[in-house]
C-alpha cells in the first residue's frame, strides 16, 4: 500500500518558470471537484481519517505515522497512507466510526441527516453509516514531474487553484508502506532546496483555508486536538 509525503508551499508568480529551470517537466493541467464526507460529530477528521470522492473515485486518507513520531525537521511534511479500494475503505470507515461512543454518533439534529439526501447508487452506504459531506471545492492543477538526482524515482509537484481562492504549491512523493520515510523526506527537502523555498513553517493546505473559512467549528475542533 503507498504512503503520500508532501510538503506544501506557498506559489509564488514565478514557480513555473523555476520549475522549468531545475528541469521540471509539465505533464498537465485539469480540473476536479472533491467531496469530503465525517459524520456529524466530526469522528473520522477527529482521528485524522479523511474520505474523499474525486470525480467518481473514492480514497481514504489515513495517518501514516504516530505524531508523536515525527521530528522537527520533518514537521514540514506530512505522511498519509493511501487507500483506495471501496471495500477496504468502507471496512476501514466502518472500524473507526464503531470505536466511536454511540451516545455521540447519534446526537445529530434532523437538519443534519436530510443532507443525505440525494446520494447516487454508490453513495448509499453513506448514509446508512450517517456520513455527510462537510467540504466541497473545485481545483484546478497544474502538475509537473522532476527526476531524482540520484536516480531513485521522480518527484512530483503540483499547482492548486482552489475555486474558493487559494493557492498552494505540494511536492510529494509515493511510497511503499514501510520505505525509509527519512530518505523520502530528503528527498523532498531537496527539491525545496531547488525551488528556493525558505519556509520555516508548515503551510496550510487546501482543506486547512476552507474549513477555517467556511467551517469554523469543524476547524477549532480540529486545531484543539492538534490535527491541523
Amino acid at each position: 500500500m503507498s504512503v503520500e509525503v508532501e510538503r506544501k508551499f506557498v506559489c509564488e508568480s514565478d514557480v513555473q518558470d523555476k520549475l522549468k529551470t531545475i528541469g521540471a517537466v509539465c505533464i498537465g493541467q485539469y480540473e476536479f471537484k472533491d467531496r469530503y464526507y465525517d459524520s456529524p460529530a466530526y469522528t473520522l477528521t477527529m482521528k485524522d481519517f479523511w474520505l474523499r470522492k474525486r470525480e467518481g473515485s473514492w480514497e481514504l486518507k489515513c495517518p501514516a505515522v504516530s505524531r508523536t513520531k515525527v521530528e522537527k525537521t520533518e514537521a514540514l511534511c506530512t505522511n498519509y497512507r493511501e487507500v483506495t479500494d471501496l471495500p477496504q475503505i468502507q471496512a476501514e470507515v466502518k472500524e473507526v466510526l464503531e470505536t466511536f461512543t454511540r451516545a455521540t454518533e447519534d446526537s445529530s439534529d434532523s437538519s443534519e441527516q436530510e443532507r443525505t439526501d440525494g446520494y447516487g447508487e454508490d453513495e448509499r452506504w453513506l448514509k446508512d453509516l450517517k456520513l455527510v459531506c462537510f467540504a466541497e471545492y473545485t481545483t484546478l492543477r497544474c502538475s509537473y514531474v522532476l527526476e531524482d538526482d540520484g536516480g531513485v524515482g521522480r518527484v512530483r509537484v503540483d499547482l492548486d487553484q482552489a475555486d474558493f481562492g487559494y493557492c498552494v504549491g505540494e511536492i510529494e512523493v509515493l511510497v511503499s508502506e514501510g520505505d525509509d520515510m527519512q530518505s523520502t523526506q530528503q528527498r523532498i527537502q531537496k527539491t525545496a532546496e531547488k525551488l528556493g523555498l525558505g519556509d520555516k513553517k508548515k503551510i496550510q493546505g487546501k482543506m486547512d483555508v476552507y474549513l477555517q473559512r467556511y467551517c469554523p467549528d469543524h476547524y477549532g475542533k480540529l486545531i484543539k486536538a492538534h490535527i491541523l
